[in-house]
């Protein structure tokens, strides 16, 4: 191991990963550690490559579409490509999740409206009861 490389366990603590994670990434073809007989050992493209992985995840991305704007930057010569298309995917990530959240404060809203109606029932039973 030297400064550029890590091993699986100094990713694992400095991304919060588990090695698991990062084999399933690396079986995926979206990482390319180095293999020392059994060790593996992660480059800097590596680490950038990760917390591209990690971003795209939290944003809901695919792994798929993720696979593919990693691809880009793999190509290295077609910035503006690589732009546009990162672009591309998050405002349409963007649309999914404000519609999402649209459909979920309307659940929020039932559902409240909902427990309202249950609450002034249990009022109503309370009362009876308190009645008799």
């Amino acid at each position: 191991m030297t400064e550029s490389t890590m091993t699986i366990r100094q990713m694992c603590d400095m991304y919060e990963v588990t090695p698991r994670t990062l084999r399933f990434y690396e079986s995926k073809e979206l990482l390319f550690p180095i293999r020392e007989g059994q060790k593996r050992l992660f480059t800097k493209r590596d680490r950038a490559r990760l917390t591209l992985i990690l971003r795209g995840k939290r944003f809901g991305f695919s792994l798929e579409e993720i696979r593919q704007l990693l691809e880009l930057y793999t190509i290295g010569d077609q910035q503006e490509t690589q732009l546009r298309r990162t672009h591309e995917v998050a405002c349409a990530r963007l649309a999914d999740m404000e519609s999402q959240r649209a459909e979920l404060d309307e659940a929020i809203a039932d559902l409240k409206e909902q427990l309202g109606w249950v609450e002034n029932r249990l009022d109503e039973y309370g009362r009876q009861a308190a009645a008799e």
